[in-house]
């Protein structure tokens, strides 16, 4: 298969054909992925996203990768919701390090009525500062979902996680077609979709190819695909699992990269564990973004600086953001908060 014609926009792969991407000989792969990231971005920009924990741990789900699941103990503190004040604020230091893109996530199967009107100040918040939004709140109703993206939500991230028949290894409080139903409630709507997975939970390489294969094949791609590695929790189920092969690794992102062309992949979860070539590598291999910052959720990740210096040596720059006046961006704050002043906005959301 050429570089040219995998380029191309497809919605019909199959296993064979994922498959035979995967066992070609590394470098073949890696040049035809950079091949193909070349036709639609320049391999030079990546796109930085920061990522904050708005509510934290106690989550009813039991996935068994996941430090926040109310069924393990990891010695993890069940926080309550954020202010909005201090949420925007962090969405504020965010931009002045470089983010372009502001996530918020809540460990929550999905969210209540309560907590409803809450989130949407945040993202009205972070929207007001020139920032794209992002969220991920656990499973969504269709009423939800129009009410974020009135709100002016432009992400909404639901990992899948792995494939359809390896996924009942992983989850058991929420089904595959859930995850399915809230991505397209999120596409009904007019938002982004911000979806991937995990490698390193004991999947197979058919699995991996699964994952990737529920992605491309859907009516439109991801926006942006998240390919994470495991990051090994004590106390979780998975906290003993071998690590992933720094090339499998990289091969996963080339292949997501050939299958999903337009996509951003972003090199996730597990980059505190990569070293610079490693990651060198993944951004020749078509990864374009990545969460920056100290922390993801409740979980490690390079510090902002070492980043940038790590971009200086490669040449690259980040993505170029939208630019608002300074004014804008302040009066948007004193406003938000403004409004949230006679307002309970620090409970226990999961009272």
């Amino acid at each position: 298969m050429s570089a040219t014609s995998a380029s191309a926009l497809r919605h019909d792969w199959s296993l064979d054909e994922v498959k035979a991407l995967f066992e070609q000989p590394f470098n073949d792969l890696l040049f035809h992925a950079q091949t193909v990231h070349r036709q639609h971005f320049d391999a030079n920009r990546v796109q930085v996203s920061t990522l904050l924990s708005i509510k934290t741990g106690a989550c009813p789900e039991d996935c068994k990768y996941c430090p926040q699941s109310g069924h393990y103990n990891t010695g993890l503190d069940k926080e309550k919701l954020m202010e909005v004040e201090k949420v925007l604020q962090a969405a504020a230091d965010a931009k002045a390090i470089g983010s372009t893109r502001f996530c918020m996530g809540a460990a929550w199967k999905h969210p209540s009525a309560k907590d409803m009107p809450y989130v949407l100040k945040m993202v009205e918040g972070v929207k007001a500062l020139g920032l794209e939004t992002c969220m991920t709140l656990g499973k969504l109703d269709q009423e939800q979902t129009r009410a974020l993206a009135e709100a002016g939500l432009d992400y909404y991230n639901h990992n899948l996680d792995t494939s359809p028949e390896f996924y009942g290894n992983i989850i058991t409080t929420r089904t595959y077609a859930d995850r399915l139903e809230t991505l397209s409630y999120v596409r009904d709507a007019g938002m982004k979709i911000c979806s991937g997975g995990i490698l390193g939970m004991g999947e197979s390489l058919n699995d991996r190819a699964g994952l990737l294969i529920q992605l491309a094949n859907l009516p439109e791609h991801p926006e942006s695909v998240p390919i994470n590695m495991l990051v090994k929790v004590k106390g979780t189920p998975l906290a003993d699992e071998q690590d992933v092969d720094p090339f499998d690794f990289i091969r996963m992102l080339a292949v997501a990269r050939i299958m999903m062309p337009k996509s951003h992949v972003r090199l996730s979860a597990g980059r505190e564990q990569m070293n610079e070539q490693m990651q060198a590598l993944a951004f020749f291999a078509g990864a374009n973004s990545i969460f920056y910052g100290e922390k993801l959720l409740t979980t490690g990740n390079p510090q902002a600086d070492k980043d940038m210096l790590l971009f200086k040596r490669l040449g690259i720059q980040p993505e170029a953001r939208e630019e608002h006046d300074d004014e804008v961006h302040q009066a948007a704050i004193e406003q938000a908060l403004v409004e949230q002043r006679d307002s309970k906005l620090f409970y226990d959301a999961t009272a």
